[in-house]
C-alpha cells in the first residue's frame, strides 16, 4: 500500500524533495501521494519533521 500523508503535515516539503519516485505533490491544503506512483520506499515517512506520513492500510 502506498503512504499517505495525514492532516499533521506543515507543508515543507521534505517529502517532495527526497521522494525517488516525484510521486509527491502540493495538494490543496497539503503535500499529497499519488499511490500509482508511491513505491512504498519510506524515505518520506523517514524524512518527514512532523511525522505526518505513515504507511496505507
Amino acid at each position: 500500500m502506498a503512504y499517505v500523508i495525514t492532516d499533521d503535515c506543515v507543508s515543507c516539503g521534505t517529502c517532495e524533495a527526497e521522494c525517488p519516485s516525484e510521486a509527491i505533490s502540493q495538494g490543496d491544503e497539503h503535500y499529497v501521494i499519488d499511490p500509482d506512483a508511491c513505491v512504498d520506499c519510506g524515505t518520506c515517512a523517514d524524512a518527514c519533521p512532523t511525522e505526518a506520513i505513515k504507511p496505507g492500510e
